[in-house]
C-alpha cells in the first residue's frame, strides 16, 4: 500500500471513529440551563470554510456568552506552558484588573492568536473592548472597566483575521438582543464554536442543591453549565492566575470571586488537570468560570471563610461536574478507541498518586500497549507486555521529598516498594477485578477474561502502592495510527 493510500485508508477510518463518537452529544431541556446567561455562536470567517461562501453556512468559529446579572463573579485557571498565548495573557489582566467581576466570554476557534508577539495582544485587547461595547449589558450596573474574557484557539504562530473577528462579535451582539426561541440551539452554537478537530459539541448542565447561607437547614437549587473542546494538545497543567484545551463553566449560584476562584483550583486539579490525551500542554489552555447569583438574588454570595459548608457543597459539585466535562475531552481524543481511568490507591500524598498516575497515562508504550490488542499478536503478548509497561512508567514517576520538618530527618525523596505494588484491571461491568500483580507478584491469568477486558471501550487500571492513604485519578486514552495522521494533516 503507498503512502498516499495509507493515509486515505487511516482518514476514513478516523472518519468512521468520528461518526461514533457522535452520541456524546446530548439534548438538553431548555429549562435546566442556568439563569442569567445568553449565548450564541457563528461563523465569523476564522476558520476555512469548506461548506459554503456565505457566511450563514460555515463552520461556528466565534461564540459569545453573557451574564445578565449586574454582580457576576469570574474565575480563571491558565496553561502554565511559558509561551502563553495573547488571550491568556489578556484575560489574567482582566481578572486582575477587575478583581474577579467579569460578565462576558468570547471565543474564537481556527486560530490559536498564540505567539504572534504585540500584534497578537493588541487583536485579543480589541476582542475584549468590542464585545465589552457591543455586547447586551446587565440591567442595573455601573459602566467599569474591562469586564470581557477571551479565549482562542486553533493553528499556532497565525494572526487572527480581526476585521472578521469584530464583526462577528457585532453580529454575535446583535443575535443576543432578540428573544430566544430555544435555549439549547442558542448554547449548542457556542458549543459548536468552541470546536477544531473536536468530533462532537461538549455541552452539558447539571441542577443541585447547597446549604442556604441563610439557613443552613434549608437548601438552594442551583444550575450550572459547561462547555469544554479539546481532542488533540491535551494534557492541560494550569493554574490560578498565574489545557489545546479550553473550557467555560457557569452557574447561577452566588459565590464571591476569591471562593469561585478557590472552588475552581480545586476542581481543575482533579479534573482538566487529571486528563492527558497526547502530553502536550498547550499555550492556550483555560478554564473559565462565571457565577451571577440569579437562581437567588435575594441572597449574598457565599464565602469560603464565612459559610464553610455552602462552599464545600458547592466546590465539590463543581469537581464532579468539572471531572464529567474533562471526561468528554478524552473521550474524543484524536484517534482515541478507548477510555482509560488510572487510579493510584495508597500513595504517601495525593501529589505522589497524582504523579505516578500522570506518568503511567502519558507513556505512549502503555498508550500503544491499550490500543493493540486489535493487533495479529498473541494475546498473552500483548496483555503481559501491556501491564509490563505500566510498571516501568511507575518506576520512573517523579515521585516528591520527603518535607518532615525533624531535626533528625534529612530531606530524601519518596520511595515506592516493587515488593509492595499491586496492579489491576478493573472490568467495565464491575465484576470482580483482574489482579496481574499483587505485593510485587504476577498472577497466572485467565487469557480468554482478560482479552474482554482489553477489548472494551472503557478500561480501567488500578494501581496500589501499599505506601500511605491517598489516591488519585487520571483519564487518558489509546494511542492509534489515526492520531498520527490528525496532527499530520492538521492544517488540511
Amino acid at each position: 500500500m503507498s503512502f498516499l493510500h495509507l493515509k486515505r485508508f487511516h482518514a476514513s477510518a478516523w472518519t468512521r471513529a468520528a461518526r461514533s463518537k457522535a452520541h456524546h452529544h446530548q439534548l438538553i431541556p431548555d429549562d435546566t440551563f442556568p439563569r442569567g446567561y445568553l449565548a450564541t455562536g457563528l461563523y465569523a470567517g476564522v476558520k476555512k470554510n469548506k461548506v459554503s461562501t456565505t457566511l450563514e453556512g460555515g463552520p461556528k468559529d466565534l461564540a459569545l456568552i453573557v451574564s445578565t446579572s449586574p454582580r457576576t463573579s469570574a474565575a480563571g485557571c491558565f496553561t502554565r506552558n511559558v509561551f502563553k498565548a495573547a488571550p491568556v495573557k489578556v484575560s489574567m489582566e482582566v481578572l486582575k484588573q477587575s478583581a474577579g467581576r467579569a460578565n462576558k466570554v468570547v471565543v474564537n476557534s481556527g486560530c490559536a492568536n498564540a505567539v504572534t508577539g504585540m500584534k497578537g495582544l493588541e487583536d485579543a485587547w480589541a476582542m475584549v473592548q468590542a464585545t465589552d461595547l457591543a455586547a447586551p449589558k446587565p440591567s442595573g450596573s455601573i459602566p467599569q472597566g474591562n469586564s470581557t474574557l477571551v479565549m482562542s484557539t486553533g493553528v499556532i504562530g497565525q494572526s487572527l483575521p480581526i476585521s472578521h473577528v469584530l464583526g462577528g462579535i457585532k453580529t454575535a451582539s446583535a443575535a443576543l438582543e432578540k428573544p430566544s426561541t430555544s435555549r439549547f440551539a442558542d448554547w449548542e452554537l457556542a458549543a459548536k464554536a468552541f470546536m477544531t478537530t473536536d468530533t462532537f459539541p461538549k455541552l452539558r448542565v447539571r441542577s443541585f442543591n447547597i446549604p442556604s447561607i441563610r439557613d443552613p437547614k434549608e437548601s438552594v437549587s442551583v444550575r450550572i453549565a459547561g462547555i469544554d473542546k479539546g481532542a488533540g494538545m491535551i494534557h492541560p497543567n494550569m493554574g490560578p492566575p498565574h489545557a489545546t484545551l479550553l473550557g467555560l463553566i457557569v452557574t447561577d449560584a452566588a459565590v464571591n470571586p476569591k471562593s469561585l476562584q478557590s472552588a475552581l483550583t480545586y476542581a481543575v486539579s482533579r479534573s482538566f488537570n487529571s486528563i492527558s490525551v497526547d502530553g502536550d500542554m498547550s499555550t492556550n489552555d483555560t478554564v473559565l468560570a462565571l457565577a451571577n447569583g440569579a437562581a437567588d438574588p435575594t441572597l449574598n454570595e457565599i464565602d469560603e471563610d464565612l459559610h464553610p459548608a455552602a462552599f464545600r457543597s458547592f466546590r465539590d459539585e463543581l469537581t464532579s461536574f468539572a471531572i464529567d466535562l474533562a471526561k468528554l475531552v478524552v473521550y474524543d481524543g484524536e484517534g482515541a478507541t478507548k477510555l482509560v481511568t488510572v487510579t493510584v490507591k495508597n500513595a504517601p500524598s495525593y501529589e505522589d498518586a497524582h504523579r505516578v498516575a500522570a506518568t503511567v497515562s502519558t507513556s505512549s508504550l502503555v498508550k500503544c500497549a491499550l490500543y493493540g490488542e486489535d493487533a495479529k499478536q498473541p494475546l498473552n503478548f500483548l496483555f503481559y507486555h501491556s501491564w509490563g509497561r505500566i510498571l516501568c512508567a511507575v518506576g520512573y514517576a517523579p515521585l516528591s521529598t520527603n518535607s518532615s520538618t525533624s531535626p533528625t530527618t534529612l530531606l530524601k525523596p519518596m520511595f515506592i516498594d516493587p515488593t509492595k505494588v499491586s496492579v489491576s484491571f478493573i472490568p467495565s461491568d464491575n465484576s470482580a477485578p483482574l489482579d496481574v500483580l499483587v505485593n510485587g507478584e504476577p498472577e497466572i491469568v485467565d487469557e480468554a477474561r482478560a482479552k474482554e477486558v482489553v477489548s472494551a471501550d472503557k478500561i480501567a487500571i488500578e494501581i496500589d502502592l501499599h505506601g500511605g492513604n491517598e489516591s488519585a485519578t487520571y483519564y487518558t486514552c489509546d494511542l492509534s495510527h489515526e492520531y498520527v495522521t490528525i496532527n499530520g494533516d492538521y492544517r488540511t
